[in-house]
């Protein structure tokens, strides 16, 4: 007959064998991958280093030389003794392309600062492209354009019927027209909606392209008019400034390409024909028409003394939707035109490679991937397994470096680094999302949301408020919350049981995700449309 403690110790047995099954789990399985994993991104974490660095030395060289684009390549100013009345045959036809969507905060602004460039009004056309649905905008853009044709511009406002093909869609219809043909335009340059050009932006930017005949596209640097609105206009500042002044640059610099940013740029016509146009396969046309440009023989030159006004995105829902654009974009686009980078024969080797490895694989995808993964994923479940150790270099020198390379590019705001690196360390969970869509092809792997902007002197503006105007649960973002206990857990395992401070960079990167997760970031905007 079983007794009560036979009983107990059936119980105690069945616990043992759980207990032991669960250790050797541990020791099998878990222990070895994770510290496979903990190799493999520690591979990755220099090599990252190694492509930061090599941008880095490549801007350092240049300016420590002065070798600007005017002292490198041949570069002479117009000349005319009255540039806005009299007929200049020296300065050749230019258009100017201006897509919008449903963008009337912001349009005039574009428009207006288009029509005020200094360049001869017989040699220039301005061209807005206007794919709004809503009748209010179509109505501005209309008043808008008569307003500065009756000042003697040559400005035209066209509306399509639908909106297939988004931007790129809109462009390639803007280039159709007879105008364009008849006018014999021999370069055009894109601005957005929201972007100012400097009166003098074609006098500095077209001798680039009128005197080097292997010169397909000037780009322009930016510079933002919101950039001291909030903490989160602030961080995107500083990534956007590394982005133009280091990867923008050293890109240019040494192998004449880079990745178009689809606005504030002049494109030869003949090189953008040639390069077959837009192309509206993936939702980073601009990125796309770059690469094949560079793949038939092209070069480009970024700038950097040339930048144009705009504005950045003062709230999360925006950011967030441009982001996801910014990362799956180029994912996409790097599967799609992988092998035509393989197989093409104008282009060297060594130029192959890094598009295919600098440009798309480690800066486009991996970045991303990475620093979500290991920062938010591996690097915390270390500190459940004391046999795994993470060296060092790989947690603090190597991320410092990087870190401390992106700042530079804007020392007014070197005190917010650490707010910088816990805030896009949240944004790449948002751009590892993005890039699996990219790669997957998933549904949303085609959005595009145009991404709100406010203007400086509109209504919409004068009712920015803090998101925490919001409901409690309006507000409330699961993945970040998830996310954020995933990462206090493991802070508080280390804090209690553990034997380094990781727990510090823990409990903070935790905050960042429920600061996130709540809502509490950025500015909003109340009875704002979505732009789909």
């Amino acid at each position: 007959m079983a007794t009560l403690s036979d009983g107990l110790f059936n119980d105690m047995d069945v616990l043992g064998v759980i207990g032991y099954v669960l250790e050797q789990t541990r020791f099998i399985f878990l222990v070895p991958i994770l510290k496979r994993l903990v190799n493999l991104c520690q591979v990755i974490s220099v090599l990252l280093f190694i492509d930061a660095a090599y941008m880095a030395i490549v801007v350092a060289i240049v300016k420590l030389l002065g070798r600007t684009p005017e002292k490198v390549l041949k570069w002479e100013s117009f000349k005319n003794d009255d540039i806005e009345l009299a007929p200049s045959s020296n300065h050749p036809m230019v258009l100017i392309q201006i897509p919008i969507y449903n963008e009337k905060e912001v349009c005039q602004l574009s428009i207006g600062a288009a029509c005020k460039l200094s360049w001869p009004l017989d040699r220039l056309i301005v061209q807005v492209l206007d794919d709004s649905t809503d009748e209010k905008s179509q109505e501005l853009v209309r008043l808008e354009c008569k307003k500065w044709e009756s000042e003697g511009i040559t400005i035209k406002s066209e509306v399509r019927g639908g909106r297939d093909g988004f931007k790129a869609g809109a462009l390639t219809a803007g280039m159709k027209h007879g105008y364009v043909d008849e006018y014999k335009c021999e370069f055009v340059v894109i601005f957005d909606a929201d972007f100012q050009p400097e009166p003098d932006f074609l006098e500095r930017t077209i001798p680039f392209l009128v005197h080097n005949p292997e010169i397909a596209l000037v780009q322009a640097g930016w510079k933002y008019g919101n950039a001291d609105e909030c903490c989160m206009t602030r961080i995107q500042e500083m990534s956007l400034n590394y982005h133009f002044a280091v990867e923008q640059k050293s890109g240019s610099s040494i192998l004449g390409f880079f990745g178009f940013n689809g606005t504030a740029g002049v494109w030869r016509i003949k090189a953008l024909n040639e390069a077959e146009g837009w192309k509206d396969r993936t939702i980073v046309e601009d990125m796309d028409l770059a690469v094949r440009a560079y793949l038939r023989g092209s070069k480009f030159v970024y700038v950097d003394d040339v930048k144009v006004k705009n504005e950045l995105p003062s709230s999360f829902q925006a950011y967030r939707y441009q982001q996801h654009r910014w990362s799956c974009g180029p994912a996409n686009l790097f599967k799609k035109i992988a092998m035509e980078i393989i197989k093409n024969q104008n282009v060297s080797l060594w130029k192959k490679v890094y598009l295919i490895y600098n440009f798309f694989f480690l800066r486009k995808i991996v970045v991303h991937m990475f620093t979500f993964v290991f920062y938010c994923v591996i690097l915390p479940a270390t500190v459940i397994f004391p046999e795994i150790e993470v060296p060092k270099w790989t947690t603090i020198y190597i991320p410092a470096t990087i870190t401390i390379l992106n700042a530079i590019a804007t020392p007014k705001s070197f005190y917010l680094i650490l707010y910088w690196i816990l805030f896009e360390n949240v944004m790449a969970m948002h751009r590892t999302k993005g890039t699996l869509i990219g790669l997957l092809e998933t549904s949303r792997v085609k959005e595009w949301v145009v991404t709100q902007k406010l203007g400086e002197s509109n209504t919409l503006r004068e009712n920015l408020i803090p998101p925490d105007h919001y409901s409690f649960p309006e507000r409330l973002r699961w993945r970040e919350i998830m996310v954020g206990m995933y990462l206090f857990i493991c802070g508080y395992y280390d804090f209690v049981f553990g034997r380094t401070y990781l727990y510090v960079y823990l409990f903070l990167q935790s905050i960042a995700f429920f600061v996130v997760g709540v809502g509490y970031i950025g500015m909003s905007v109340k009875s704002v449309p979505s732009n789909h």
